[in-house]
């Protein structure tokens, strides 16, 4: 702690000293909110309401903050009610810290979830909607089902987006429709504890309905995705997020910053290549690392030599590959060398029913139906045999980053955010703030020990762990993949320890194994998966108080870490496991010199001073100078990583500017009455000849305002679609290209946003042309087709071609016809707008 810090407290400390004043208000309403019927309090939230209307009698116009304590207390009484449970102060105070757009950082146990209905409630009264945002789709439902209670008990709607499926909290649902009788789910919850909260109230409903609820759970990819489905949509029914007013987001650094790298994309096959996919994987499989190519672990990244180049040749037989395949068979093959070196199974991804399923690497959870995008999932997939799916187009992307900075106000919560504050608040303008916990902690954080090799480091866990199981301490054992996972257990095995496994092979069943993880004499051996959502209570489930005090006594949970993660606060969030809620507690890190972290970011000087101590390697050392250098690495890492994020944001951002003004027009034109149908329409014709007004004209009165506005109306969306998903393309080749512009002197990035914008300028041009020349076209007969021809049509003759040094070239545009001729420079443009080629399309 800093010298001004010990005077003046840090950020956080101030924060609360601030707020407390507030928490000391809701208080003050608890005794008068008590003596309130379930009526009475169902009808506070009509009251509020009204009140931030100002439509009461005599009443002023309130806002969110003059309503806050009375609000936050009515959630309170309603949680003893409902629930059982009673918010505490220090929860009061994350509520706060969120309704004010902050991220609330507070430990494991300390009841995020129950926290989140104060601010939750507050700004759903506003009528705009809530977005409750989870890590995945099982804590979404249960946390709906969970607090739905609250909620349901205060008269507001709850509702649930789930992967492709949506629905409502209904808690009127008749007996004969539940998934389970109320008998059974008290016995459940009795055996596997809240975690495992059975969804009797859930009713299925449609996306849009589900939206429309006051309040709406879902998770990251699945809000993300939904916005990216209703800017493709072609009617406003189907539109399902029509506000982004207010969003929560749990376990907020996992979002936000652990998955910020990885864009959302919307794509659909575009060409069958599996026998090029599985060419190059059999190259690779021939060429060695160090005699053919390089590998750089802190990039991430392969470098092929001239040796790898020649040999490679040699096997597909050509003269010369830059020459012979220009960039596309250079990407293949390091995109197959970088699959074959990069990427493992069971650490990566797994395979599954013939396909290739990424694996988080910051929660060990599989990911079906994501896949790597540039061709490296299809060379993974040729890698491992298994069928290689066509390559796609993208349809519609966006980063996490951008789509999250689209609400009116965003806030979040977590167990581990302050190590990133300087990142939420540059990136997002949140700032973290440090919530004290309900009592003092019990955990005790040993020192790391460090071992010489990996093979020594598991020997001492193996041991330590049979010590603790004998002495009835249960433990929680983290490891950093599913491969490591496997490992460990054989060594576990050999020394007689019975144990639990949890990676992303037995999901299924992480509920009951978890629930059960702090039983006396436990051994759960599990991924990152077990660091977030859930708590691990003493003794196990169902709660019973003689079994809670004979492991509290022995110590409590012991987490036991194998392997440092590249951020501290993956180390944090496996620590926050134990010590809940006061409870005893311990945690420690084995480490060794051969762990990937050790191994690329260690200094040298460290790894010989190991080497010179000549101590077994299953013996083990606490060193002040070593557990320093971990700690630097882990920063250098997470300074990377930060760098990498901050990279693609300032790219994105620029396709983000583009994509907000696209979007916006598409969805004016979706959306908009027919006089802003039509005054598009006298936007694009103002420069059009007037033989082509004319024309236009003439449509209009053959087919009559109605159907001409339905036509002109589809006709836009479908040929916005047709050139964003090229202008997409362009994009991304551009992005590929303006590196090499570094060479020149001149800023990648600042060439980047001068050439999209460009690129921009041109597809709006291309729109309009395209429009004014295909709307003359459509007959009384086909309104709803003939458009679709048109563009399917237009779409033929348009092809993006590509140098060897991937720069994007101008499209080459064919005439319609058998002969496949080439429209001279000076013949009149396909579009129809009546200029010559060279003045149109051909500029």
């Amino acid at each position: 702690m800093s010298f001004l810090n010990k005077i003046f407290g840090d950020q956080s400390s101030r924060y609360i000293k601030e707020m407390m004043p507030l928490a000391g208000k809701i208080n003050g309403f608890e005794e008068a909110i008590s003596k309130l019927s379930d009526v009475d309090l169902k009808n506070k939230t009509l009251e509020f309401k009204e009140r931030l209307k100002g439509s009461l009698p005599a009443g002023r116009q309130e806002t969110l903050d003059d309503i806050l304590s009375e609000a936050f207390a009515c959630v309170r009484e309603v949680a003893k009610r409902t629930l059982g449970e009673r918010h505490f102060d220090v929860q009061l105070l994350g509520g706060i810290v969120m309704h004010q757009g902050g991220i609330a950082e507070m430990r494991t146990g300390e009841g995020k979830t129950l926290v989140a209905t104060l601010p939750v409630y507050l700004n759903a009264l506003e009528g705009k909607g809530v977005h409750v945002v989870t890590v995945n789709d099982y804590l979404s439902r249960r946390d709906a089902v969970w607090m739905g209670e609250i909620y349901d008990a205060l008269g507001l709607k709850v509702a649930v987006i789930a992967h492709e499926s949506s629905f409502v909290y209904d808690r009127q649902i008749k007996n004969e429709e539940r998934s389970i009788s109320y008998e059974a789910r008290d016995k459940e919850r009795d055996e596997k504890g809240s975690f495992h909260i059975v969804h009797e109230f859930l009713k299925p409903c449609s996306r849009v309905e589900a939206y429309e609820a006051d309040i709406t759970y879902g998770t990251n990819s699945e809000f993300g995705f939904d916005y990216l489905r209703d800017n493709l949509e072609y009617r406003y029914e189907s539109v399902r997020q029509k506000r982004h007013h207010f969003a929560v987001v749990d376990e907020i650094d996992s979002i936000l910053i652990d998955e910020a790298r990885t864009p959302l994309i919307i794509s659909a096959p575009a060409q069958d290549s599996d026998i090029l996919y599985k060419k190059f994987a059999t190259v690779a499989d021939k060429l060695k690392e160090n005699d053919h190519y390089t590998i750089d672990e802190k990039l991430h990244s392969v470098l092929l030599n001239d040796e790898g180049i020649n040999k490679a040749e040699e096997i597909l037989g050509l003269e010369n590959i830059y020459a012979e395949g220009g960039i596309k068979l250079v990407h293949h093959l390091e995109t197959a060398i970088k699959a074959k070196a990069l990427y493992h199974k069971d650490k990566d991804y797994v395979v599954k029913d013939d396909e290739i399923i990424i694996v988080d690497p910051y929660t060990g959870r599989m990911q079906p139906g994501r896949r790597w995008s540039e061709g490296l999932h299809q060379a993974i997939e040729a890698k491992e045999n298994v069928s290689v799916q066509k390559e796609s187009r993208t349809f519609a992307s966006i980063t996490y980053q951008n789509y999250f900075r689209m609400y009116n106000k965003l806030s979040g919560m977590t167990g581990t955010a302050t190590t990133s504050s300087e990142e939420f608040y540059k990136v997002y303008g949140l700032n973290t703030v440090a919530i004290p916990t309900n009592k003092p902690s019990g955990r005790v954080d040993r020192d790391d020990l460090i071992f010489q090799t990996e093979n020594g480091k598991l020997l001492a866990i193996a041991r330590k762990v049979k010590e603790l199981q004998k002495n009835s301490q249960p433990v929680l054992i983290g490891t950093i993949s599913i491969e490591k996972n496997e490992l460990l257990a054989e060594y576990l095995k050999r020394e007689g320890v019975s144990f639990e496994m949890l990676n992303a092979k037995n999901h299924e069943r992480e509920g009951e194994i978890i629930a059960q993880a702090g039983r006396e004499r436990a051994v759960t051996v599990a991924t990152n998966m077990a660091g977030r959502g859930v708590d691990i209570k003493l003794g196990g489930a169902p709660f019973e108080r003689r079994a809670y005090e004979k492991v509290k006594s022995v110590g409590g949970l012991f987490v036991l870490g194998t392997e440092r993660h590249d951020a501290r606060r993956i180390d944090n969030q496996l620590r926050g496991r134990s010590g809940r809620q006061g409870d005893s507690g311990e945690t420690q890190f084995f480490v060794s010199m051969e762990d990937h972290i050790m191994r690329v970011f260690a200094a040298d000087t460290v790894k010989n001073m190991m080497g010179r101590l000549g101590i077994p390697e299953d013996e083990a050392i606490q060193n002040k100078l070593i557990t320093r250098s971990l700690e630097s690495a882990q920063e250098k890492i997470e300074g990377l990583n930060f760098d990498a994020r901050k990279h693609i944001l300032e790219y994105d951002d620029v396709l983000n500017f583009q994509r907000k003004t696209f979007y916006e027009r598409r969805r004016n034109i979706l959306v908009g009455d027919t006089n802003i149908v039509l005054d598009y329409l006298n936007k694009i014709s103002e420069n059009a000849l007037p033989e082509i007004r004319d024309a236009v004209s003439k449509k209009r009165k053959d087919l009559g305002e109605d159907n001409f506005v339905k036509a002109f109306r589809e006709l836009c969306l479908q040929t916005f679609d047709m050139f964003w998903v090229d202008h997409l393309e362009m994009m991304d080749y551009l992005r590929g290209s303006v590196n090499l512009r570094a060479y020149g002197q001149r800023d990648p990035l600042v060439e980047y946003k001068k050439e999209g914008l460009k690129l921009f300028k041109e597809m709006e041009e291309s729109i309009e042309n395209t429009i004014l020349g295909t709307i003359t076209k459509v007959d009384e007969s086909a309104v709803n087709l003939s458009a679709q021809k048109e563009i399917e049509n237009q779409a033929l003759k348009i092809t993006s071609v590509t140098d060897t040094n991937n720069t994007p070239q101008p499209p080459s545009y064919i005439k319609r016809g058998e002969d496949g001729e080439k429209l001279g420079r000076n013949d009149h443009c396909w579009c129809g707008s009546g200029k010559k080629f060279k003045k149109c399309h051909g500029k």
